[in-house]
């Protein structure tokens, strides 16, 4: 049940997020395709490498990664995966932060990226140097991070969250009595408030894919499929959210799909996850929730212009020239993983509960 609380969003000026056009990838031809796939499990081998790739990433990439043994996950499974398996080299397709949190779990390991320039506007609407002051203005308070930041920003922090395990977390903390400094998303925010009835300061950012979600569109949209149930990200407005039959992360959603009887689906968050989902679920119908338009019709889904930079391309040449390599000082991966290291003990402790 939702809790009505009052949102205290933090009195500073983030800085606009420039977003890069999205990119018109060149078609290749099958056989180049082909070619160049196979290339690239030949270098996996040869340089003792695993390719993990976000839900949001191409399907190529996706279906790459699982073909050669790597994973395709959520963020912080991403990670995970890398600490578990053997492999010295991690290829890490998605955004910057995704690359940054697999260094600090394996600092020892090589990270690359296809494009280092790939990054978030959660990121980098939460610069190190105003979220830390405004940090230092609430001494009393328990500071948590979701993933989407940069490394400094969560040497910074107290814990890390996603939006998997956020609920759990602020319960917990709110029980031992602690006043929450939240960042960098204010929808996520706005709704572990509404459903735990903590109060929380509320840092300013958002995801420029999600805010694009449209809520009289997509009440269009579902008069015209009554039928579907409705998955929405907790990153989306609350207006938008407040229609989900389902709120949740992205695992969230891609289970919703596999245990729900309905035969239609309108999906709030990035299409890259329609892979999985037909993979898992192929007979059901996934439609993408409006970013424009009456909702009629899609006329435009949701894409990340950043997750959009990795391409099959960019990946063998980071395989082939070594370039693309993530760096994290020892110093600071050892400070950022203790709220990360917080978080994942959190966990096991709620699976064995």
């Amino acid at each position: 049940m939702k809790n009505e609380v009052d949102t205290m969003l933090a009195d500073v000026a983030i800085p606009q997020v420039k977003i890069p056009a999205h990119p018109v990838p060149r078609v290749l031809p099958v056989e180049e395709q082909e070619s160049l796939k196979e290339r690239i499990k030949i270098m996996l081998r040869e340089k003792d490498a695993a390719l993990v790739a976000h839900y949001y990433t191409d399907s190529v990439l996706q279906d790459l990664a699982e073909e050669t043994g790597g994973c395709v996950a959520d963020s912080l499974e991403m990670a995970r995966f890398g600490i578990e398996h053997p492999a010295q080299t991690l290829v890490v397709a998605g955004v910057r932060f995704m690359g940054e949190t697999s260094k600090i779990l394996n600092n020892e390991k090589r990270v690359l990226m296809p494009d280092l320039a790939a990054t978030c506007s959660l990121d980098e609407n939460c610069p190190i140097d105003l979220f830390s002051d405004y940090c230092d203005r609430y001494p009393d308070h328990t500071v948590v991070v979701y993933a989407n930041t940069s490394a400094e920003v969560k040497a910074r922090s107290h814990w890390v969250v996603t939006s998997g395990i956020a609920l759990p977390v602020i319960q917990h903390l709110a029980a031992q009595g602690e006043k929450i400094l939240w960042g960098p998303d204010r929808h996520l925010g706005r709704y572990v408030q509404e459903m735990t009835g903590v109060e929380m300061i509320l840092w300013p950012g958002s995801c420029v894919v999600h805010e694009e979600f449209k809520a009289e569109a997509l009440r269009t949209m579902r008069r015209l499929h009554p039928g579907a149930a409705v998955l929405v990200h907790p990153e989306s407005p609350k207006e938008v959210v407040d229609q989900a039959d389902v709120v949740g992360s992205t695992t969230a959603m891609i289970q919703a799909v596999l245990r729900m009887a309905n035969k239609e689906f309108i999906v709030a968050t990035d299409a890259g996850i329609f892979n999985k989902m037909r993979q898992l679920a192929p007979e059901k119908v996934l439609l993408c929730a409006p970013i424009s338009g009456d909702g009629t019709t899609c006329e435009g889904c949701a894409r990340c212009p950043w997750m959009e930079m990795n391409t099959l391309e960019k990946l063998a040449q980071v395989l082939e020239t070594g370039s693309g390599e993530i760096h994290v000082e020892p110093e600071l991966a050892a400070r950022a993983r203790v709220p990360i290291q917080r978080m994942l003990d959190f966990a096991k402790t709620l699976k064995k509960g």
